[in-house]
């Protein structure tokens, strides 16, 4: 009788087919896409905060100038695309990060997997996020677009404003135009979001929650799943930084054609790094947070148990 090869799919509890990779991508759309659209108002502020420090200067006040200025419905700016877009990013992101973490661990072999998990967390989460970034980038340029614009410069509803970018490809780079800036801030965020994840759910059982992890209530594992999310979040909010001040700096109709490069010089290293920064902490930790609390859930709910363990 031959022994079974080991297989990374069929190793643990549930089985890894492509159902199970479907339950995942459908519990990315909902965490992704729910909790980034709630959060659109500081958003709306912070991208302000990024192309114009001058006149933004903090979360409170960003937001106290734009309900001033361009009434209620201002904060909500650019929530559609929002939606439409971290939902696709998130069924990409988590769904994507199981398929190449199961890829990756077959193609290591079962002593080498166990022994370079963390390698393995860091190589799947950049993976499934090239893919993310590629879906998320033309409803990210729409939505940045519609946020930082003076008002009355360009569309606040998403057609309209989806028709005028395309129309301007030339002078936007629409559709794929930010795609690079954005994998600069997007994959290191990704790649500590679910590294950090799962090493500090880790630290959680192995030095906390000693019992077997099937053995605690599911309300203590999420608990544990949110706690977890949140510190990682703040770790990912300096890590990209620099990077999402930079797409939100490209589209400030001063920056037009300007490289990259360019637009960083001007604005300042130490500008990029730091200029909105409290307020994204604050919105990513949350974010973070929410995102592994609602994905955990769902996979719960489905019977396919809270990631992460020892």
């Amino acid at each position: 009788m031959s022994v079974q090869p080991w297989n990374s799919r069929t190793a643990g509890a549930v089985v890894h087919d492509q159902s199970y990779y479907a339950k995942c991508m459908l519990g990315g759309v909902l965490a992704c896409g729910l909790t980034h659209a709630a959060i659109t108002p500081l958003d709306v502020t912070k991208c302000n905060m990024q192309v114009n420090p001058q006149k933004y200067k903090g979360l409170v006040s960003g937001l106290r100038t734009i309900l001033a200025e361009e009434g209620a419905f201002a904060i909500w700016k650019g929530w559609f695309p929002t939606l439409l877009g971290y939902s696709a990013q998130g069924m990409f992101k988590y769904g994507l990060y199981e398929v190449f973490k199961d890829t990756y661990s077959n193609m290591a072999g079962e002593k080498a997997s166990k022994q370079y998990k963390e390698v393995i967390w860091c190589a799947a989460s950049a993976s499934a996020e090239v893919f993310a970034d590629i879906a998320l980038c033309p409803l990210e340029m729409v939505k940045v677009k519609v946020q930082t614009s003076v008002p009355g410069t360009f569309p606040t509803a998403f057609f309209p404003a989806l028709k005028e970018i395309s129309r301007n490809s030339a002078e936007t780079k629409f559709p794929f135009g930010s795609l690079v800036p954005l994998w600069s801030r997007q994959i290191p965020y990704t790649v500590a979001k679910f590294f950090f994840f799962e090493k500090i759910v880790s630290l959680f059982y192995t030095h906390v929650f000693t019992a077997p992890k099937e053995s605690y209530a599911k309300s203590t594992q999420l608990g544990i799943t949110f706690a977890s999310g949140y510190s990682a979040g703040v770790i990912c909010a300096i890590v990209s930084h620099p990077a999402d001040s930079l797409v939100s700096l490209l589209s400030k109709p001063v920056n037009k054609g300007k490289s990259v490069g360019v637009i960083a010089k001007e604005f300042g290293y130490a500008n990029l790094a730091t200029k909105g920064l409290g307020t994204r902490v604050i919105m990513i930790g949350t974010l973070t947070g929410l995102q592994w609390w609602i994905y955990d859930t769902f996979k719960a709910v489905m019977g396919l148990g809270t990631s992460g363990g020892k």
